[in-house]
């Protein structure tokens, strides 16, 4: 059997509304959830998506409250109950067992799944994953209740812009064209995008820390943009110093944004990686792709 086109559905999961993509392949071939990062959508995986089916089962979620996931006051916007919502959803639809790809942010989601639900998260893929960074600041936080706040977190985002964040985001900006800058600007054209910022703000925890990053006994794969101007690749050599069961990959002439500017890549490295054995411990090294 082929895999199936995609299932373009949502699902009320803690309070809010979820929108998910999911492509079903054959009972035989693993399931792979992809998580994007901040001010992303499951647009961000577009290109390795296809790549990805013939392989697996397919399973891209909007993270609230972007993309097209919703912005209810009841959802609590910690990165914690982000990954709890991700487990809850791949539960519902009677997956026992998955791996996780996580982009920037979504990097820091995927440790959570593993950190709650080890039994069931095989293998985690963190592509060019934040971490180590603090809580927002007090001062900010109570900020965030100001009536009119979210007019403020509109303000701050259309500074630079869709197209100023992308030519930040990727090395080779010829890469940019129409559609990409479209697929990214359409999520904020709802504002009730920027409340869900608030909420964000008021709401996220701080990274994990070193020593629950050492509690992850995952197989964890990290591929990192050399020139990642977002998330520089120190803090990738530190996630994987930091990861006791992990492989750092490295490629050059690349940014922040892998899977866009380098899916098949990407791909190759994620197909291999999640092939293996689980039994199979990686080593602890680092390699950099010609």
């Amino acid at each position: 059997m082929e895999c199936s086109e995609a299932n373009i559905l949502s699902k009320n999961i803690l309070g809010n509304h979820i929108h998910y993509e999911l492509y079903q392949n054959t009972s035989d071939k693993p399931l792979i959830v992809l998580i994007h990062g901040f001010l992303s959508s499951t647009f961000s995986y577009r290109r390795l998506v296809p790549l990805l089916r013939a392989n697996f089962s397919v399973l891209a979620v909007d993270l609230p409250p972007f993309g097209r996931s919703g912005t209810s006051r009841k959802y609590y916007y910690s990165y914690q109950n982000m990954a709890q919502t991700v487990i809850n959803l791949v539960k519902s639809l009677n997956y026992h067992k998955f791996s996780v790809v996580g982009h920037s942010m979504g990097g820091q989601i995927a440790m959570h799944t593993a950190l709650l639900e080890p039994k069931m998260v095989e293998k985690i893929i963190l592509l060019n994953s934040s971490g180590y960074m603090k809580k927002v600041n007090t001062t900010l936080v109570y900020s965030s209740y100001l009536p009119f706040f979210h007019l403020y977190v509109k303000k701050w985002l259309k500074k630079t812009g869709v197209l100023g964040n992308l030519q930040n985001v990727v090395y080779d900006r010829s890469i940019i064209d129409e559609e990409m800058i479209k697929g990214y600007s359409e999520p904020f054209d709802d504002n009730g995008i920027f409340k869900g910022l608030t909420y964000l703000i008021r709401h996220r925890e701080g990274d994990i820390s070193s020593q629950e990053l050492k509690r992850i006994n995952t197989p964890c794969l990290l591929i990192w943009g050399e020139q990642d101007k977002v998330v520089p690749l120190n803090i990738g050599k530190r996630l994987h110093k930091d990861l006791p069961n992990s492989r750092l990959i490295i490629l050059p002439d690349t940014g922040h944004l892998v899977p866009e500017e380098k899916p098949e890549l990407t791909y190759q490295y994620i197909l291999d990686f999640v092939s293996k054995t689980q039994s199979n411990r990686l080593a602890e090294t680092s390699i950099k792709q010609d």
